[in-house]
């Protein structure tokens, strides 16, 4: 498989981690939006939120159970973004599900 974040996963590409655990792996992204923007991953290969089921959506749940932890660590726990882009077509440009953990600036409503 040629995914660069399987890749990070693996050790063979390195990464900021800021978090780690058996399901999920946490670094900041190259091109950062924010003041905080890191990148929370699966550890598991899916390939966007359209391959989310019900024999791999436990690794959505372990993200979102490790996001308060990432969040305080990095000193945004009071007020972050989590998004994801499922598809090229609006933004996806890593065919491995991804959130993105956004913080330390004001952000407005709709984005765009």
């Amino acid at each position: 498989m040629d995914c660069i974040f399987c890749k990070i996963i693996a050790g063979e590409i390195p990464s900021k981690k800021v978090y780690e655990n058996e399901h999920v792996l946490a670094f900041h992204d190259l091109s950062p939006r924010a003041p905080v923007h890191i990148l929370v991953i699966p550890k598991e290969h899916i390939a966007s939120a359209a391959e989310i089921s019900a024999e791999n959506s436990v690794y959505v749940a372990k993200i979102f159970e490790a996001i308060p932890e990432i969040a305080e660590a990095a000193g945004v726990k009071e007020g972050f973004r989590v998004v994801t882009n499922s598809g090229t077509s609006v933004g996806q440009s890593v065919m491995h599900l991804h959130f993105h953990l956004l913080g330390g600036r004001a952000f407005s409503w709709p984005p765009g």
